[in-house]
């Protein structure tokens, strides 16, 4: 396999959204990305009234946290102009796109950029937080800070949307060598859609899509180290350089 292109003429599935970032990384590494998105991104199912609410009230926080970026795109623009409250991110990817809407650079980047990390990493004492997240997504974040002595208020940023694709789309996962689940919700609308059907290798990120993804009966055979696009492309090169065929540890 070429290391400067370890990815080369391998097609790989990105199952999110969108490509992004990710889908121009794996194309530099040699891949024929394809996109077939199985969850949409929409409006949270209160129209988003109860965040609006809480993006009013932002001087009664110490730190706005999100895990995602479209977490960030739904309150960056809210603290824009404000010094307050502190801001904190699960990743560089999130931090980058919180930081750029904020006008202000975030205090807060988990050096492992998993839910775990940050909790390791936020300071006492003990604060008013608030946590902008996905409505389907785990209390991990929160339980973690209420656990540590935190006040804690959860709004559901965003909604995530099971996507079934249609025939056309589906066709083009024929001969896929590797799929990328970012995301549980992605892996339970693929289940739904394809069961257990998957290409040689799958990559997932995180520990929460890993856990979803096994409970489900896929044979995951690797876990991204980082979220970022490196960290994807690196943990592809590694399953699909050993034939795509281990369960991850």
């Amino acid at each position: 396999m070429n290391g400067a292109r370890p990815l080369a003429a391998r097609r790989i599935v990105i199952t999110g959204p969108e490509v992004g970032a990710l889908g121009d990384h794996l194309a530099d590494l040699g891949a024929e990305v394809v996109h077939v998105p199985f969850i949409e991104i929409a409006e949270a199912a209160d129209g988003g009234r109860a965040l609006r609410g809480a993006l009013a009230r932002l001087d009664a926080f110490d730190w706005v946290v999100v895990t995602s970026a479209n977490g960030a795109r739904r309150v960056g623009a809210s603290l824009a102009g404000r010094a307050t409250p502190r801001l904190a991110a699960v990743g560089p990817v999130t931090a980058g796109v919180l930081a750029e809407l904020a006008g202000r650079a975030v205090d807060l980047v988990a050096a492992v950029p998993r839910v775990e990390g940050l909790l390791a990493e936020f300071p006492g004492p003990p604060s008013r937080v608030l946590v902008a997240q996905a409505d389907r997504a785990s209390t991990d974040l929160a339980d973690g800070l209420v656990a540590d002595g935190h006040s804690v208020e959860v709004v559901a940023a965003y909604t995530t949307v099971d996507r079934r694709p249609p025939d056309a789309e589906l066709e083009r996962l024929r001969g896929a060598d590797a799929v990328v689940f970012a995301s549980g919700s992605a892996v339970t609308s693929w289940v739904a859609a394809r069961g257990t059907d998957v290409p040689p290798a799958v990559v997932v990120i995180g520990p929460v899509t890993l856990r979803v993804a096994s409970a489900a009966g896929l044979t995951v055979t690797g876990v991204a180290a980082s979220p970022g696009p490196d960290g994807v492309g690196a943990a592809l090169a590694e399953a699909l350089g050993r034939g795509g065929a281990q369960s991850a540890s």
